[in-house]
């Protein structure tokens, strides 16, 4: 019987902290749909074991992630638009979250072309909020002529 009372007590805990870190991955696409790479960048956890895996490996706080992103998209146009979608959130263990999905950029092919991929993210609970630990992100093979797009997306 006390299983189910716990069980029925930590339910609404689980979707909310779901429910946190899908506003999150929300307010990050906003930010890059506005062509704010700081501000997407600051949904990284500051801390010099924050990694980012995609072509290459990147490791660093907020600013190593910013200057992985200003190399890989230089202009609003390789910006394109930024849409998530499969978006699973589970639990790993008290204040720590793993994030499954998909990303898309729509973009001209001045831009790059469109592009697409699957990410895998560690999230960790901090004072200023769910903050990202872990990236893997890697992109399916691009549509664009002669492969202008960067290997890797934005990720989230």
């Amino acid at each position: 019987m006390w299983r189910w009372a716990i069980l029925i007590c930590w339910i609404p805990l689980l979707y909310g902290q779901s429910d946190e870190i899908r506003a999150v991955l929300t307010q990050s696409e906003g930010a890059w749909n506005r062509g704010d790479l700081a501000e997407f960048a600051s949904f990284y956890e500051d801390s010099p074991e924050t990694t980012f895996i995609g072509r290459d490996v990147v490791r660093g706080g907020v600013d190593a992630i910013l200057a992985r992103y200003r190399r890989a998209y230089p202009s609003r146009q390789a910006m394109g638009k930024l849409t998530f979608s499969d978006v699973e959130v589970r639990r790993l263990a008290e204040g720590l979250a793993l994030v499954t999905g998909q990303f898309h950029l729509q973009r001209e092919a001045a831009g790059g072309g469109d592009a697409s991929g699957r990410y895998t993210l560690v999230l960790r609970r901090t004072a200023s909020g769910w903050k990202i630990i872990h990236d893997h992100t890697s992109s399916s093979k691009s549509s664009a002529p002669n492969d202008l797009s960067p290997s890797d997306g934005p990720s989230r």
